[in-house]
């Protein structure tokens, strides 16, 4: 197991930084970066002027010693002119002595964003802990909701009750969020049906969160990501329900409820559980679309923001934590799917 740990480590390790440096090139093509110049100075910059920013704050060098430096492997930049010294990892007129060499994402500088005019690190956290407490509210919600639609879905295969609750999962994931937001926004948050259930919105949830002002991006978020998880428990259970032993259980009188629960439930979560952990990155950038809706400024808000802006540091930043939290997930999948499965233990 230890061994299997630190080889899926190792590929997690390699996959990261292969896909942060291919995001890393994409967001320091040249386009972007003159983009950039321009809205730092003004739109009326001359190609002169552009390139003249560029070299000064090191956004001309190669791309591979600009991503070493971002990493924090490689020296950061010095600029001279007119006798002011300036660098990557100092400020200008900064003593000799107290210049730093190495100024990156290992040694927790992540740069400073042009729009926010705040250290990236810092927004990044404070976002990703307000979308934190969101996804925790929606896995409560979703995740036991979801296994107990598939569950009693799949137990009798083809009965009305399965029906109805294939065509509630169905119906759920086929309603994208930014359609039944709105609709709930219009039925319970507004005049409009006078049923105004709902009050304050979802940006004072993010200092105080209440049913009032919670509710609705939780629910909205939840019903999408709940049938796909319920139509994935119901195809489990409904083949680990036509297993030979489950039919031996049956023969020897067992109950129902004892068959479901202690025989077939285990086995049938092994499919749902990778399908669970991969909703952690989903939800990180699906929520991009509830966020913005509902004006909740967490990590979605932020992508959107940094995406629209060019905010290069701090896109890359939201890029580099997305991925992070795709590889740890898998990873966590894999050791449970693992756990869960005793025949790959046994391989």
């Amino acid at each position: 197991m230890g061994l299997f740990i630190l080889r899926r480590l190792g590929v997690m390790l390699l996959t990261a930084l292969c896909l942060t440096f291919i995001v890393f090139w994409l967001t320091n093509l040249y386009p972007n970066l003159e983009k950039l110049a321009k809205t730092q100075g003004n739109f009326r910059m001359s190609d002169e002027a552009v390139a003249s920013y560029l070299d000064k704050n090191g956004y001309l060098q190669p791309m591979p010693i600009k991503f070493g430096q971002w990493l924090g492997v490689l020296p950061g930049w010095v600029h001279e002119a007119d006798g002011v010294v300036t660098g990557r990892c100092f400020p200008a007129d900064t003593p000799v002595e107290e210049r730093s060499s190495y100024c990156g994402v290992l040694q927790g500088d992540w740069g400073v964003s042009t729009v926010f005019k705040d250290e990236v690190g810092t927004i990044v956290a404070t976002r990703l802990a307000l979308t934190g407490k969101l996804m925790f509210a929606v896995m409560l919600v979703m995740v036991p909701m979801a296994l107990i639609v598939g569950v009693l879905a799949g137990m009798r295969e083809g009965s009305k009750l399965d029906r109805s609750l294939s065509t509630f999962s169905i119906a759920s994931t086929a309603t994208p969020e930014y359609v039944s937001g709105v609709i709930f926004i219009a039925v319970f948050a507004s005049s409009a049906f006078g049923l105004k259930w709902f009050k304050g919105s979802a940006t004072s949830a993010m200092e105080n969160a209440t049913f009032e002002n919670f509710t609705l991006p939780v629910i909205t978020i939840s019903l999408y990501g709940m049938g796909y998880i319920a139509r994935m428990t119901r195809a489990s259970m409904t083949e680990v329900m036509t297993a030979q032993y489950i039919r031996t259980a049956r023969l020897k009188g067992v109950k129902f409820s004892d068959i479901v629960l202690k025989h077939a439930l285990r086995n049938a979560l092994i499919a749902p559980f990778t399908v669970i952990m991969l909703q952690f990155p989903w939800l990180l950038n699906g929520v991009v679309i509830v966020e913005t809706l509902f004006n909740y400024k967490g990590f979605g808000w932020l992508l959107v923001q940094a995406a629209s802006n060019n905010d290069i540091e701090l896109l890359l930043a939201v890029s580099v934590v997305s991925v992070f939290v795709v590889l740890v997930t898998q990873l966590i999948s894999d050791i449970g799917y693992v756990y869960l499965n005793p025949r790959i233990r046994i391989a």
